[in-house]
């Protein structure tokens, strides 16, 4: 499935910004510091992404729940 597929419900940021696909979940983590991006949390949002993105179906759930769950692990949403 390619990079640019979309999630079924965006992901909403502090801000009014939005996740609306795979690639600009991987584009936000990768504006991470880079410390920030080793962490357990954004690593397990990081290989979802990586399993949506090559092999489809119930991964890009899975995708989306994995960023969700980073995102609030210390109350962050952008």
């Amino acid at each position: 499935m390619p990079w640019s597929t979309p999630f079924d419900d965006p992901i909403n940021l502090r801000g009014g910004r939005r996740l609306r696909t795979l690639q600009e979940a991987a584009d936000f983590i990768m504006q991470l510091p880079a410390a920030e991006q080793q962490e357990p949390r954004w690593q397990t949002a990081i290989e979802m992404l990586i399993n949506a993105a090559e092999t489809g179906g119930g991964w890009l759930m899975f995708a989306r729940v994995g960023m969700l769950r980073a995102l609030n692990t210390d109350g962050r949403r952008g």
